[in-house]
């Protein structure tokens, strides 16, 4: 009797060897799209508000592709669509951009953020909203301190400082852009300016509860670039940016920048430290 090597029929069952391969293969295609969304989220929280079509041409995916990532981060809520008006102004339809949702930014870095909003709340119980200020006015002292001497090498041209002040931010995990914004005629070119955009903030759930920590941060951007600017939007407050306006139609002083020192204790902060320069 000759022997043989029975072979598995079709229907009829699997060799083990062929099912772990199988289940490989489906984890390293699982990987790599895990790896391939956090790369489309990074784009949409760099870059926001952003198309499909930019994203896929920036990152150099097909349409499919980049729709089938953006479809799985939206419906798990990481993502979200803003209708933008296209540029012109003219008639038709507004644009779907996509920008990280409230529940996108909360997963990039707000540790903590239950104990120090409780905190605060009891500060504020206790010692009243300029507790809360002071505290703020410290928490940023260390930020102007270190930005300053950057900031100072830009020189006094308006501009040239929010960009430095724009890469000291991207530095520390603001991801902050910079875009100039140059008058045309018949406007003066003294209304030129800068728009600063912030599309990550690590304590956008406290800022939400404590405004003053926005307050703080654009009086030391104004002390920073030399010139009065204008918060136009908050992640706080519900925007998919933080946008800060900066006017360029004059140099800044040519006097070095002193950093405004953080108060010793809540008892000695004065009131030139509690106003808005």
């Amino acid at each position: 009797m000759t022997n043989a090597t029975a072979v598995p029929l079709a229907g009829h069952g699997t060799p083990r060897a062929t099912t772990e391969r199988a289940h490989v293969a489906a984890a390293q295609v699982a990987d790599s799209d895990e790896r391939t969304r956090d790369r489309v989220l990074s784009a949409v929280l760099e870059h926001g508000p952003i198309s499909a079509a930019e994203l896929g041409d920036m990152l150099g995916f097909t349409p499919a592709a980049v729709r089938r990532h953006l479809d799985h981060l939206a419906r798990n809520g990481v993502i979200e669509v803003k209708r933008v008006a296209k540029a012109g102004g003219g008639a038709g339809r507004p644009a779907r951009r996509y920008v990280l949702s409230s529940q996108g930014q909360s997963t990039l870095g707000n540790d903590y953020l239950d104990i120090a909003t409780l905190a605060l709340k009891q500060l504020q119980a206790m010692a009243g909203d300029d507790a809360v200020r002071a505290f703020a006015v410290e928490r940023f002292a260390d930020m102007e301190r270190r930005y300053t001497p950057e900031i100072d090498q830009a020189g006094t041209d308006i501009a040239a400082r929010a960009r430095a002040l724009s890469a000291a931010l991207s530095r520390d995990g603001f991801v902050a852009s910079a875009a100039s914004i140059e008058a045309k005629a018949p406007l003066p070119a003294a209304l030129s300016s800068v728009q600063l955009c912030q599309g990550h903030c690590p304590i956008q759930q406290l800022a939400a509860q404590f405004p003053v920590f926005c307050d703080v941060e654009t009086e030391v951007f104004s002390r920073l670039v030399g010139v009065d600017v204008r918060r136009l939007s908050t992640l706080a407050r519900g925007g998919h940016v933080c946008t800060t306006h900066i006017p360029t139609g004059r140099l800044a002083s040519a006097e070095p920048h002193v950093p405004q020192a953080a108060p010793a204790g809540l008892d000695e902060v004065t009131n030139h430290q509690q106003e808005r320069p």
